[in-house]
């Protein structure tokens, strides 16, 4: 099942959770995707648990859940620049460049997406948290 949550990004968990329980999909298949403005744009990092980070739609979700314990992949954007606020920048049009960028990270989350269903979160955090000019995400 793929979902997009159709409410604001603050108050996704209520849907994932709604979702979660009517298929009765278990913690550890269930998959969240995001942007995350702490990674470089590029990158890719795959975890099968953890805090919000900050972000107030994982926030969302790991409420409305009850709990942390499930895998999330985190695409990074980057910070703003300057004094520039994240809502506008996450909205803003992309330069040719950033959306060339975007399509090979997109591509990158693709196949550790498709990984993780086939052979786990171990393998596909192995191969696929790095940014996609081939260095690591740490």
């Amino acid at each position: 099942i793929l979902a997009k949550p159709r409410t604001y990004m603050n108050k996704s968990g209520g849907p994932v959770a709604a979702l979660a329980r009517f298929y009765r999909v278990p913690l550890d298949r269930l998959l969240i995707v995001y942007d995350d403005l702490d990674l470089p744009p590029g990158t890719t990092r795959l975890r099968p648990a953890g805090g919000s980070g900050g972000h107030r739609g994982m926030r969302s979700v790991i409420e409305q859940l009850g709990s942390r314990e499930f895998p999330r992949l985190r695409i990074g954007i980057g910070r703003p620049p300057g004094r520039m606020d994240p809502a506008d920048y996450v909205l803003q049009d992309l330069s040719d460049e950033e959306e060339i960028l975007l399509e090979r990270t997109l591509e990158q989350a693709q196949g550790a997406i498709e990984l993780w269903l086939e052979e786990g979160v171990e393998e596909a955090m192995s191969r696929y948290n790095r940014s996609v000019d081939g260095a690591g995400a740490e």
